[in-house]
């Protein structure tokens, strides 16, 4: 989360014009907002193969041939993926890494803002670059990113063992493994996927498939003593460090902790496993019967279910709640406790907890307009993008970021008042 420190949250309207960078630029890609409200800033194309970027309309100054992936991190900075010269790395407010490789992506960002990682190609080998120092091992092939809680670690899943791709047997007798800052796992398996930091950064858990039809969970390169049907993807406990995944079992789906099943009950399926903030729950996506999902807390489903999915659940900071979005038809819906709320909507994207907990808002769309949705109060304003809502430190208001007639709207409102 974004440090609020500093933050303006008195009763104003801010607004810059966007239909200015039209006219100055050929064109104008999709534009992002950073996390205050203060700044919004889109990728410019100025000529043929030239591009910088725009930020409250001043550029940075410095062209690149190729500009994407633009980000603000929750600290304020302003990142992109840049190509100069045929070779890429990482702008930040204007400065680029000092490195440059033949490919970067799939950036990461910390939660404070304040790391950035990236994966990259250089000769056909591949690592991770944190903060623009690169892994000192490259290997031949890497997936699957991730990131310690505190931003100061990467990992993925990595090839070690050079295998084409006619060479059946090696694949067999396993070629993948999972790299914490570039040291791979010893032990080699035939597929790796998901590696997860653990929330002290000094254990890594992944996915692994043991052979064609047994799969499992292997902590710092040793597997649970069980195997599976199939597995997805782990995480950790916040406190105990014990890895929790499902687990499909008999045909029908649970939950396991550190190669023991956890809850008793079995689903047609199970995914997207959250611990509260507390750490002291234990909730999931899970279908209760074929074509029926909902939500498992503690192994206790909700009564509610929906035909098409359920998604974006989010624990409240103080660990009493759920919300998530559900989708019945064309209907998509907020889901709060169990209970879907009155008002539906074509899109609705992840909700956001006022931080006691009693209130939720989500960014909603309804007829190709976008607006905000506050304990099921629709926002008066119909808008062409919206971002998602900002509750202030003490919860009592609403920061709203939006473009409206060709101009970006930075908004304070009184939740009381909406």
């Amino acid at each position: 989360m974004a440090d609020m420190d500093g933050w303006d949250w008195e009763d104003a309207e801010k607004k810059i014009p966007l239909l200015p960078w039209r006219d100055r630029f050929k064109w104008v890609e999709e534009p992002s907002v950073s996390p205050d409200g203060e700044k919004i800033a889109a990728i410019v194309n100025i000529d043929e193969g030239e591009f910088d970027v725009c930020v409250n309309g001043e550029t940075w100054g410095t062209p690149f041939e190729k500009a994407w992936h633009l980000r603000f991190t929750n600290d304020g900075r302003l990142s992109a993926l840049i190509s100069d010269l045929g070779e890429w790395t990482v702008a930040v407010d204007g400065e680029t890494w000092p490195d440059r490789y033949g490919y970067v992506w799939n950036p990461l960002f910390s939660t404070d803002g304040k790391n950035i990682a990236v994966a990259v190609q250089e000769e056909m080998r591949y690592a991770m670059v944190l903060n623009g120092v690169k892994w000192e091992d490259a290997f031949l092939n890497m997936t699957y990113f991730a990131m310690s809680p505190d931003g100061n670690r990467t990992a993925a899943a990595v090839q070690v063992v050079p295998a084409d791709s006619g060479e059946i047997h090696k694949f067999q007798e396993g070629v993948f493994s999972a790299a914490l800052d570039g040291k791979a796992w010893k032990t080699r398996f035939v597929n790796v996927w998901n590696p997860v930091i653990g929330p002290d950064g000094d254990k890594l858990a992944a996915e692994v498939r043991l052979n064609l039809n047994e799969y499992t969970i292997a902590v710092d390169g040793k597997p649970w003593p069980k195997s599976y049907g199939c597995v997805w993807d782990p995480i950790f406990h916040p406190e105990k460090q014990s890895v929790v995944a499902p687990v499909r079992v008999s045909g029908k789906w649970t939950l396991a902790e550190d190669g023991h099943l956890l809850w008793n009950r079995r689903y047609v399926q199970l995914w997207h496993q959250m611990f509260s903030p507390d750490g002291k729950r234990l909730a999931a996506i899970v279908a209760s019967a074929y074509g029926r999902w909902t939500i498992s807390v503690d192994d206790v489903p909700w009564r509610q279910t929906f035909g098409d999915l359920v998604i974006d659940a989010v624990f409240s900071p103080d660990s009493r709640r759920i919300a998530a979005v559900a989708k019945d038809g064309k209907q998509w819906k907020i889901v709060v406790d169990g209970k879907p709320w009155a008002t539906v909507f074509d899109r609705v994207s992840k909700p956001v907890f006022s931080p006691d907990g009693k209130m939720v808002a989500a960014k909603v769309e309804k007829k190709g307009k976008f607006t905000i949705v506050l304990n099921d109060r629709l926002w008066g304003h119909e808008c062409e993008t919206v971002w998602d809502p900002v509750f202030s430190p003490a919860g009592d208001r609403l920061l709203i970021r939006s473009i409206e007639d060709n101009c970006y709207c930075r908004r304070v409102l009184p939740t009381k008042d909406f």
